[in-house]
């Protein structure tokens, strides 16, 4: 009915996931239970592809990767109880990231005092970051679940969604026939006054840097930021999470931190203005501090208050869209007929060109036994096509992926590190498969990682997935043994006897190979050259004697 007059159209349960499903939802992932298979049922009946994890900590991981790559607000459908704490540490993450996703949950009826599913729920989801809000009616059941599912898209934070499993099945009251997605609202807009004071230091600039993070990325304002660096002279580096947002630019240095090479570490303290986008500039990024010169000027711009001069005290602030806000300063600079060489030079041009990781020099330390991590991640970029996706999980071996894989854009980018978890790469890697199956994707882990996540081994072959699972293989909690080992500690309980991941893969239904040279990376042409797609697993059986040499860095940060 249109004539406003309300109209009964299903239980509430079927009409949050037909109205989550009206947004314009293409891939949900999940687990299935009592709780939410009605209205996972009700998302799929939508038109909505739902993919079925074996972990619920996978099935937010996925809907992470999926959301990182896509841009779009990743969804997953989770039981109550069990089925939510099962999330934590995945939603942790997102959180952190700020990553936009909604999980449908379900959740014990407000009387259901000694349910064993009981649990305060709203207050579990809260405390790690994330938003808490709930079905209340079936009055309001499509406004609800259209509500969270905008915060979501809006405030680029995971939402979960409680529906009470008591008011799920009730007869749902609606005002409209559906719920079609709101519109997009503008982003905000900094202020006139601080983009000129910006302006201002940029024109007195004569060697200007820009930083730019996850909130340049997600804001969508690499071009706006590649003219910004031509028309001041900028050098351009980026967080860890931005990776590939400078791809291909050739006065672009790559990571700004721990992974930085050589060279962009001896550019980047001589810059005497540092415009800071969307970006913490936490210690990771200025490698405590060492990356941005003491008396240098940093203007910092985000769309969060609190964020600003967080961990670098700023100079100047601009509150707004990192997207609106570079395109604005750029229009204000361009007014005021501003253009400046800065540090851009063809010589250093080549020079950057000449001394990324790529062509540093390493002693190899590969044995019989045993292959080089960079040896390893150095023949993998090699081999595989330029257009690939990379997903990094934590641990010692995270630096090696982060410094020699390329890619081609930062969607091609998954790095969920926000909250340091061992085990999170593999699922954020099958959500960023689903989401571009067009191209390989490259889950980077660890055997702790990979050990952590071995059932979604089984998902990602199940799906048919186009997945290149990289195991940097050490037999140990490596960062542990590296770092307390030379204190003399015994280290004992974080090693491991030698495993075979390449037969456990090939149990759950992929290709799997044993790597200890660079002859066994010919699987991964034959594995390209397939046409029927599905994971192909590489053990790596690394070195476990080489020390990262971020390794110090990180453990100093605590």
């Amino acid at each position: 009915m249109t004539d406003g007059r309300s109209e009964r159209t299903g239980s509430v349960a079927d009409v949050v996931g037909a109205t989550v499903a009206a947004q314009g939802v293409k891939d949900a992932f999940g687990i299935l239970g009592s709780g939410n298979l009605v209205v996972t049922n009700a998302l799929c009946a939508g038109g909505v592809r739902f993919h079925h994890a074996r972990h619920e900590e996978g099935a937010v991981c996925m809907a992470d990767g999926y959301s990182r790559v896509t841009g779009r607000v990743g969804v997953c459908s989770v039981h109550q109880g069990p089925g939510l704490t099962n999330t934590m540490t995945a939603l942790t993450e997102a959180a952190k990231s700020r990553t936009p996703l909604l999980v449908l949950a379900g959740e014990t009826p407000a009387a259901a005092l000694t349910s064993n599913f009981r649990i305060n729920q709203h207050g579990l989801v809260e405390s790690v970051g994330a938003i808490a809000d709930r079905v209340h009616s079936p009055a309001s059941a499509a406004d609800d679940a259209q509500r969270a599912f905008q915060r979501a898209q809006v405030e680029r934070r995971p939402v979960v969604l409680m529906l009470p499993i008591d008011i799920q099945p009730q007869p749902a009251v609606q005002t409209h026939p559906s719920r079609p997605p709101m519109p997009m609202l503008a982003p905000p807009v900094p202020a006139a006054d601080a983009v000129a004071a910006v302006a201002d230091l940029i024109q007195n600039a004569k060697r200007p840097a820009i930083i730019a993070g996850r909130g340049a990325v997600l804001a969508g304002a690499a071009d706006e930021l590649e003219r910004l660096g031509a028309r001041i002279g900028a050098l351009l580096a980026t967080s860890a999470p931005a990776n590939g947002l400078f791809t291909g630019l050739p006065y672009a240095l790559g990571i700004s931190g721990g992974f930085a090479p050589p060279f962009a570490a001896e550019l980047l303290p001589q810059a005497d203005v540092v415009l800071v986008v969307g970006a913490s500039v936490n210690h990771w990024t200025t490698k405590h501090g060492a990356l941005v010169a003491k008396d240098a000027k940093v203007a910092q711009i985000d769309t969060e208050a609190l964020a600003i001069g967080r961990n670098r005290p700023a100079d100047i602030a601009v509150l707004g869209d990192a997207k609106v806000a570079v395109e604005q300063l750029d229009d204000e600079l361009e007014r005021r007929g501003h253009v400046a060489t800065g540090f851009r030079t063809p010589e250093l041009a080549q020079q950057i060109a000449q001394r990324r990781w790529v062509n540093e020099t390493y002693t190899d330390e590969s044995t019989e036994e045993w292959i080089d991590p960079r040896t390893l991640s150095l023949a993998l970029n090699d081999l595989l096509p330029p257009d690939r996706a990379v997903a990094v999980d934590s641990g010692h071996f995270l630096g090696y992926p982060s410094m020699y894989l390329d890619v081609p854009d930062a969607r091609a980018w998954i790095f969920p590190n926000g909250f340091q978890a061992v085990g999170l790469g593999l699922g954020n890697a099958v959500g960023a498969a689903i989401a571009r199956p067009d191209r390989p994707t490259v889950a980077a882990i660890g055997d702790g990682g990979a050990f952590m996540a071995l059932a979604e081994l089984e998902t990602a072959a199940r799906l048919s997935l186009k997945l290149l699972v990289l195991i940097y293989d050490d037999a140990a909690y490596g960062a542990e043994v590296h770092h307390f080992e030379p204190m003399g500690h015994d280290v004992s309980l974080v090693r491991f006897p030698p495993a075979d991941l390449a037969a456990i893969a090939r149990a759950a239904g992929a290709a799997g190979a044993t790597v200890r040279n660079t002859d066994d990376l010919d699987v991964v042409g034959r594995w390209l050259a397939e046409t029927d797609p599905r994971p192909l697993v590489l053990d790596a059986k690394v070195n476990p004697t080489i020390v990262a040499e971020w390794l110090e860095e990180a453990f100093r940060a605590g």
